[in-house]
């Protein structure tokens, strides 16, 4: 039988773990990315897949809102996850691994920027919008877990955690999405 405690105390020290490992340069760089971005009026776009489309999506909340509320700033963040009939629509007439590439080659401008959120970071559909970013020379922050993958090694920032469990490299995710949200806050005032 295993003993809840016991494996709470484990996934509590394998998550802060995984956080500290964090390059604080590469932090940096994302946010002075995202600072950036936000000052110029230009528009920061996200995506994921299942747990880390709900991040990207959650992203979009926290930015709209939370940031709006507490800066003079109105960011502009779309999440490419976001609309199921779009992303239905791109996987039943085209492919499934267009469904992001297609999204950002319709809505970007120059200037503005993609975070991306995999865990494994070899998923199709973000190896395809890795390369159209790379190729017109898109700035990208991707989020990755395991071994980071193509998003560890072909994003301009990779905040790869290394974690070998999903709900740990998601926890990840999410904690940095807010450290970089609540940090951006305070630093924009400045």
């Amino acid at each position: 039988m295993v003993n809840l405690n016991k494996f709470f105390k484990g996934y509590v020290s394998k998550l802060d773990q995984s956080i500290s490992e964090i390059s604080i340069k590469k932090l940096t760089a994302a946010s002075t990315l995202l600072k950036n971005t936000i000052k110029k009026g230009r528009t920061i776009y996200v995506c994921g897949n299942g747990g880390s489309a709900a991040i990207a999506n959650h992203y979009v909340c926290d930015f709209l809102k939370y940031f709006r509320q507490r800066t003079k700033y109105k960011p502009k963040i779309i999440s490419l996850s976001n609309s199921i009939e779009t992303i239905t629509a791109i996987s039943n007439d085209m492919d499934y691994k267009d469904i992001f590439k297609y999204q950002l080659e319709s809505v970007y401008r120059n200037g503005d920027i993609l975070i991306i959120i995999s865990s494994s970071g070899n998923s199709r559909n973000v190896k395809e919008v890795l390369n159209f970013t790379n190729k017109k020379k898109i700035k990208t922050i991707g989020f990755s877990g395991f071994k980071g993958g193509f998003l560890n090694k072909n994003s301009s920032i990779s905040l790869h955690v290394n974690a070998q469990n999903y709900g740990i490299a998601e926890d990840s995710h999410h904690i940095l999405m807010h450290i970089l949200l609540q940090f951006l806050i305070e630093d924009i005032k400045r």
